[in-house]
């Protein structure tokens, strides 16, 4: 089983339920998208085996973590699949019941989730604890899968990284930005072992006709890798506090040659490839989005407060909690730095909208 490292938990001070603002900025542009694309491309009658009204609606939400963005995202999907379903049983105006399942590690915090539930909703709510790689419901029950910012999460981070004997040792770099062609390559292997896992499992979990719609942190296919926005590249402002830290004696290099963020940022080329090769799912419709950069200036501490509700138990596990929480408060005070690095060189956000229909049999 893939490593269970959530999103911090609770509601402290860099707990994910308090920073997530900025993922929510990023999704309140894809909702008019995932909308249409509820209307435009699916079929509620092909859903149901008979092909007559669906009595109980079954969604999943991969990656759900603590909140508050899965409930925003469930509102907006229930309202479409409902307004769909009206339209395709004008006969029948009773809406199905919505089941909705919200996903994510085993150690995520389901007691915050579900003690911050909406009162007024339209579903009825479980949890479905497990690595979205592998089968988690049963086979042919599940109508609708939706997954916003978690697929860029990798299963593992690959031993030829932490091998000095490899090409792709990635030595004194915690990620791919900056690193070798060699390291690049392992991380887009592992991306597309990990989706073509994700897939097959979907592949036997989702009904004939039933949808995914993913959103994910993306680049365009003719870019460089490197050039992500800077959410992912101001890693290298973390990495060198580290780097200060071997170099102050604080601890020996060799923890930073064996730590490596599972992250990657997938091109619709890269996507297409392994959605291709499973085939299993018809691409409905896939395209990188630029929304306006929502970080400025003075939201550099913002940025690196949003990453350590993101990323500290990932550190933490590697290097302990005193040498995070110095990690944290020397790149905290690279702010000014970081601030005007983002004014020079911070790019639009791009996410990466898919849009997938499972294929008869």
């Amino acid at each position: 089983m893939p490593e269970s490292l959530p999103m911090n938990g609770g509601n402290g001070v860099y707990s994910y339920s308090k920073n997530s603002k900025l993922l929510k900025e990023g999704l309140d542009v894809m909702m008019g998208m995932i909308k249409d694309a509820i209307i435009e491309k699916m079929d509620i009658k092909s859903l149901s085996s008979n092909n007559s009204n669906i009595a109980s609606f079954h969604i999943v939400d991969f990656g759900c973590s603590i909140g508050p963005n899965t409930f925003l995202g469930m509102q907006h999907i229930i309202k479409a699949i409902t307004h769909k379903h009206q339209t395709q049983h004008k006969h029948n105006q009773i809406s199905p019941e919505f089941q909705v399942f919200f996903n994510d590690h085993v150690t995520n915090d389901f007691n915050t989730l579900f003690k911050a539930l909406p009162l007024e909703r339209r579903y009825f709510a479980s949890g479905g604890p497990g690595s979205f790689y592998g089968h988690l419901f049963p086979s042919n029950s599940i109508h609708f899968v939706y997954s916003s910012y978690s697929l860029q999460w990798l299963s593992k981070t690959t031993k030829e990284l932490m091998d000095e004997k490899s090409r792709s040792w990635n030595k004194g770099k915690i990620h791919y930005i900056g690193a070798s062609e060699d390291v690049t390559s392992v991380y887009i292997a592992q991306f597309e072992e990990d989706m073509e896992m994700l897939l097959n499992a979907r592949a036997k979990e989702i009904v004939e006709n039933g949808m995914i719609v993913m959103i994910l942190p993306g680049i365009h296919s003719e870019l460089d890798h490197s050039q992500v926005a800077a959410g992912f590249n101001v890693l290298k402002f973390f990495e060198s506090s580290l780097i200060d830290m071997i170099n102050e004696g604080i601890f020996e290099e060799g923890l930073v040659d064996s730590f490596n963020v599972p992250l990657y940022v997938a091109s619709p080329k890269d996507m297409t490839k392994v959605i291709n090769k499973s085939g299993y799912f018809s691409i409905e419709k896939m395209e990188i989005i630029e929304s306006q950069p929502i970080l400025v200036e003075a939201d550099a501490k913002s940025l690196i407060i949003h990453l350590r509700a993101t990323l500290e138990g990932i550190f933490t596990k590697h290097f302990g909690i005193e040498i995070v929480d110095e990690m944290f408060a020397r790149t905290m005070n690279k702010c000014e730095e970081i601030s005007s690095w983002m004014k020079v060189e911070y790019k639009k956000s791009s996410q990466l909208f898919v849009v997938l229909k499972r294929k008869i049999n």
